[in-house]
Order: structure tokens, then sequence, then C-alpha cells
């Protein structure tokens, strides 16, 4: 039960803003066949005109429920309880007409995937125009384009005439959820419900829409629900912040205050969890144990008591309401519409038994977070260490051709000319934006069949490109596995964890006793139980999936394992856990790891060097701490200056660079510098410093006067991009 007044009583309030949504003991449940799912719990929250709420939280926790609830787009089965109150109207009960009034023109919503939301045969301009003809009958045809063409200018979308006519196939991810965002302007509403609309996205383009969300709501004057799974977001966007786990808020407030004080074991773990890109790593991440409950059979106490590290037996007998944190700051509604005195509502609560003892807990000591300790071949110079992989002159080309009649139509050059070299116990990544090369690059390596002129050189064994393709030995394969992005696809359903671990030494001709002896070995390296070895994949948890995953790479024992996204279909406190274990694996095995990633962020945590890449070639390579510490290239510097900081004081004081566009067709690569187009110091350079930006394509090098540092970049003025951007810091 909240302890918070109803907001029904004073929506007009002289202490700020009107509410335009109120939503009171929000309750919705599901019949299934295992019983009724209790999906959210008693969700309580207010949303004043120009604010920005961030809902965050674990899958299932009832983030996307609450707001499907609110824009009554739930399933006929569904049971939904409670009040919703929009723009002084009680909508809760509305029948799909009713509230077809409200949606797109009071309170419109933003979709996760853009591709599925918009529909894709009607033109990008005819599905902009019905949802203001929708609403406004009265508006000619013309007056109606006129609106749309003025509306994908505001988000960005250059020839907004001529875009019109186009299908949502013709647009790149990134545009398609700013059309999105542009409907969900389009009749100036009160409330925009954001449904994790940045999370299928590359960073800059996340960065994009990020600032066009900004121009909404300065435009519109709506207020935004943000639902995320991503802390830094909220961080940098959010006001105020609800965090939820198993149906229902366990923390609310200030955004501020909630990540300067999280007052809840889970809040803490969550933002524990997450890998900081500001912060050099010398701690591993916390990792939050076993799963959210199963919400047919809502357990009796706390639902977090599981899980919880701080759970004593009154958790578990008891179910916490939330209540204020002791030294809280207030928000004064000094007085409702009729004048009637009002009390103060403490924006920072936490539903927590031992909210006390909480409050004066370290996070990393509540999840018993240790200092990593590198191991003796870490710390070993890198020059003196083994090499295991070492790519030269990787290039990779595809012909397109005509369907009907093979008539060649371009080629693309996905790799071009890419080396470096990967050294015993170190993790190489490679970072950019989608497109740009990487997991070709991967591929090419996996195929062990490298094309005429390029060479790999793998645990010692030399594999020269050729004209003939051909199949590498076995026992070279054994030396390099891979672990893909997501693991229910990587794992056959119909094989248990036994015979998904024992098959790549079965191919190897190994016998019986030693693969069971080896596969005892795996899942106790990877934190699995014996247990686990008779199920089937669908039985496990994504973090317990890509565990298993790791092992079955493990099984022939190799020197090196390439990693393509192995984290980015995770949770986030599930990726803490195999961020973890990637980590120490590294550190006792001596495996090293190629990696391609597009959170920055974890790629700080585990790498030890990383290159950037844009168009099939690598802008900057070295040493991740140089890198991240002093980027020069400006793609780097913008690649970097996406990614969101989970913390409010930081994320407030940094200065972000937006790049403007998408990346350019692979099939039509600019002259001289192919990022030119897009450069942000480009723009700034004078006329005769431009020319050999626009004619020399720049070689990668190292720094001039720096030799002896692990940092080379393909750039003709490193030098003023440091000076740009430390006049920006200073």
């Amino acid at each position: 039960m909240s302890t918070t007044p109803a907001v029904t009583d004073r929506r007009q309030t002289a202490g700020g803003p009107e509410v335009v949504l109120s939503v009171r003991d929000l309750n919705v449940r599901f019949p299934s066949e295992s019983g009724t799912v209790h999906a959210v719990r008693g969700v309580d929250f207010d949303l004043r005109a120009g604010e920005v709420l961030g809902i965050v939280g674990e899958s299932g926790s009832g983030k996307s429920v609450t707001s499907m609830a609110i824009m009554g787009l739930l399933p006929e089965s569904a049971r939904v309880d409670g009040e919703v109150v929009l723009a002084g109207e009680s909508v809760l009960g509305l029948s799909d007409k009713q509230m077809s009034r409200h949606r797109g023109n009071t309170i419109s919503m933003v979709f996760q995937d853009p591709l599925s939301s918009l529909t894709p045969v009607l033109s990008i301009g005819q599905q902009i125009t019905d949802a203001i003809g929708n609403h406004h009958p009265e508006m000619t045809r013309q007056q109606k384009e006129d609106r749309a063409a003025e509306l994908l200018t505001k988000v960005g979308i250059p020839s907004p005439e001529e875009r019109l006519k186009n299908f949502p196939h013709e647009f790149s991810g990134g545009m398609r959820q700013r059309v999105m965002i542009a409907m969900a302007m389009a009749n100036d509403p009160k409330v925009i419900i954001c449904d994790e609309p940045t999370t299928a996205l590359d960073v800059t383009v996340q960065a994009q829409v990020l600032e066009l969300l900004k121009v909404a709501q300065r435009e519109t004057g709506a207020a935004i629900v943000m639902i995320t799974h991503d802390l830094g977001v909220v961080a940098g966007l959010a006001d105020h912040l609800v965090v939820m786990y198993a149906g229902r808020p366990v923390e609310r407030g200030t955004t501020r205050e909630v990540f300067a004080q999280p007052s809840m074991p889970y809040t803490m773990g969550l933002i524990a969890a997450v890998p900081r890109l500001d912060v050099s790593p010398e701690h591993a991440l916390a990792t939050i144990p076993g799963q959210p409950p199963n919400l047919t059979q809502p357990p009796l106490g706390c639902p977090f008591a599981p899980r919880c590290p701080m759970a004593a037996e009154q958790c578990r007998q008891e179910e916490p309401v939330l209540r204020p944190v002791p030294g809280a700051s207030a928000r004064d509604d000094s007085s409702s519409g009729d004048g009637a005195a009002l009390p103060q509502v403490a924006l920072h609560s936490a539903a927590c038994l031992r909210l006390e003892e909480a409050l004066r807990s370290d996070p990393r000591e509540v999840y018993g977070v240790e200092r990593v300790q590198p191991s003796a071949i870490e710390l070993t110079p890198r020059e003196s260490r083994e090499t295991v992989l070492q790519v030269e002159h990787l290039s990779r080309r595809f012909e397109l051709r005509s369907r009907l009649l093979k008539r060649r139509l371009g080629v693309v050059q996905a790799v071009d000319d890419i080396s470096f070299d990967v050294r015993e116990a170190e993790c190489f990544s490679i970072v950019g934006e989608s497109g740009s090369g990487k997991s070709t690059t991967l591929l090419e390596i996996m195929e062990l069949d490298p094309p005429e002129g390029s060479t790999l050189h793998v645990n010692g064994t030399t594999v020269a490109g050729s004209k003939k393709r051909h199949r590498a030995p076995k026992e070279l394969r054994a030396g390099i596995q891979m672990v893909f992005q997501d693991p229910t696809g990587a794992l056959s359903p119909r094989q248990t964890v036994f015979e998904l671990l024992a098959e790549p030494m079965q191919a190897q001709g190994w016998e019986a006793d030693r693969i069971s002896r080896r596969v005892m070995e795996l899942i106790g390296i990877v934190g699995l139980q014996p247990d686990h070895l008779d199920r089937f994949p669908n039985a496990f948890s994504g973090g317990q999936r890509q565990r298993i995953g790791i092992a079955r790479a493990l099984a022939l024992d190799p020197k090196v394992i390439v990693l393509d996204e192995p984290v980015s279909a995770l949770d986030v406190s599930i990726q803490a856990g195999v961020v973890n274990l990637l980590q120490r694996l590294k550190s006792e095995l001596g495996l090293s790891y190629v990696m391609v990633a597009h959170d920055l962020s974890v790629v700080r945590h585990i790498s030890d060097r990383v290159a950037v890449m844009y168009l099939g070639r690598f802008v900057e390579v070295g040493d991740v701490e140089q890198i991240y510490e002093r980027p020069r290239h400006p793609y780097t510097q913008a690649l970097l200056s996406a990614i969101p900081v989970p913390d409010p004081e930081v994320e407030s004081t940094r200065t972000h660079l937006v790049l403007e566009g998408d990346l350019p067709s692979p099939t039509n690569v600019p002259d001289g510098c192919s990022f030119r187009p897009r450069c942000p110091l480009y723009r700034l350079l004078p006329e005769e410093k431009r020319r050999s930006c626009q004619e020399v394509e720049p070689v990668l090098e190292p720094l001039a006067g720096e030799d002896d540092v692990d940092q080379r970049v393909a750039c003709h003025h490193p030098a003023d991009l440091l000076s740009t951007r430390e006049a920006a810091v200073n």
C-alpha cells in the first residue's frame, strides 16, 4: 500500500506544475496454465508537466506491462485494477474506442522496435498524416502534409518532403526511431511513454535519439516516462526514478538521490553491477545471485529476500512497503485546488525492512565485490608474452549483383587491410557502429581461410591466403573457439547440457571417460552445478545459457576465444556475472580474447587493447587506458561521448558530442578521409587544413613524438582534436 497521499485530491497544486499523469495502486494480472501471473502489484507515481520519470528494473519486473496498462494496450484477458488519471480524466475503465481518443493525442508512445511499429506497406508520410488526421479531421490534406514535413525537420531528417514518400524499409534503424518520435510529437501530447527506445540502436544513434526526446519535450511541453534497463540513460535524462522488482516499486525518488544513496539492496546491486566508462576498473562488478521470483506465486515476505545478501528471517515473513528514507528531501504540495493544506511528500523512499542498516552499508561490501588482482602473466610486459593470434593485411570484399541478370552492381569493401596481434592473457576489443566491419572481421578469423593477400598466425601456425577455399584442419580449429551473442540461438534445444559440452570433444575423437572428466571440470570452471547436466537449455536463464556457451568454447582448451557481443542480450545484473567470469578465466587460465562489443563501458572493464573501426578500417588502435583517457581520433571521441555514465552528477557535467547522420554506404565510400562528412573536427578546421582530409586517406600510424605510447591513429589532425577537446573541458 502506498504511503503517498492520493494525487486525485491535489491535481491542480500551487506547489508546482500540473500533474498530467497519476497512477494509483495499479495491479495487473494475467491468466496462465500454471496460475495467475501477478505482473504488476501496487504501482503508484505522479508525473508533472515537463518532468521525466525513469522506470528501471530487470526483465520481468513489470516495467513494460505498467506502460501498456496506462496506454490501454493489454489483451482482454488481463485484469487491471487501480486508478490511472490522464490530464484530469480517469482512463482505466475506458473502452478501446474511448481510449483511442487519447492515444496519439493526449498520450503517445515510442516503442523499442520501430520497424515492427511502422506499417511496411504505407509510406512514412501516410503514417504521419494519418496520426495527425485521426485527431484533427478539420485539417486539409496539404495542412497535414506540411505538418508532417515540419515534424521530420524537427527530428533531423533531411529533405523531409522527399522522405515522406519513402517506406519504412528505406530508412535506417535510427531514422525509423526518429519517425516514431515525430509521430509521438504530432499532436502535442501531455505525456510521451518511451519503452526501451534506444535498446536496439548503436551508441551514436542512441545519443541522437536521446537528444531528440529532449527536443520533443521542449516542443510539446510533454512529460516523459522513460522505461529502460540502461541506468546511464536515466542518469542523464530523468528527474525522478522508480526501481521495480517482481511487479512493484521497491525504491523511488529524485534520480540524484537514488544514485547518490541507494537505499534498497536491489538498487545497490543494480548500480554496482554497471561498468563505468569514466573509471579505470579496479574492482569486479557486483552480481545479484539467483533469479526473480515466479509471479504466479508471489513470495510471502520480501520478494528480493532469496537473492538479498542482507536478508534476515523477518524479510522472509513480511513484505515491506515504501517508506521515507531518513534525511530525504520532500516535495511541498502546499495546497490543493480547494485550498486545503496537504502534507509534504518524501521524494526518496524505499521498501526495505532493514532500511537504516542499508543506508550505512557500502554496496561493494554488501555484495562482496573484490578488487581485481592481476595474475603473474598479466603483470608480464606485453612484448615478453607469446603471440597467440596475428592478423596481417586482412581484407574482405563482397560483390553486389542483380538477381535477374546477375549484373554486377558494385563492391562492398567490408574489411579493408587491417592488421593486429593478440598476446597471451590479453583481451583485444573491436568497437564501432553497425556496418563498420567488426563481425565480418571475427568471421574471417574463425574461417581460418583468409583471402588472397591476407595471413593469419594462430598459436604458431601460419595460414596464408589463397584464391582457392579450403577447410582448416580440426587441430588448428581446436585452438580458437567462439562465444556468440545470443546464447539461446547458439545452443541446440534438443541437446542436454552434457551433450552440448561433450560434442566438441567427440568431434576431436576423445574417449568417453576423458570427455566425462572434462565436462565435470567445465561446469566447475563456469559456475554451473552437476545436476544441470541432464537439463535442456530452455530450463536456464540467459546468463546461465551464456555460461554453457562459454563452457562449450573452453571444452578443447583453446588459447584464443572470439567473443561476438557476449553480454549485449543480458540484463545488467546477469551481464555483470558473465563479465566477471570472462575476466577471471583470462587471469586464471591465461586465455586471450578477441571481442566485438557496442558497449564501450564493458570494453573498458575487460579489455587491454582496443581498436576503433569505421567503414572497414581501423582508425585508432592502442592501450585501452590511453584511448579512453586521451582519444586522438574524432570518431573515437564521439563514440566515448555517446555512452552515458550511470551517475547524474558526472553526467550533468559531461560535454556530449552527437554525431550527425548515419554511416555512409560501404558501396560509396567518400574520397580522402572516409569519416570527413560526419567529422565535427573537420567543420572547425581552416580551409587549408581541410584539403588533406578531402584528398588523402589518412594512414594508421603512431602519434608524432609519442613513439613509446601504445596508440596509433588514422587522422591528419590529431593535435587539433586534442587542443579542441582540452578547450571544451576547460
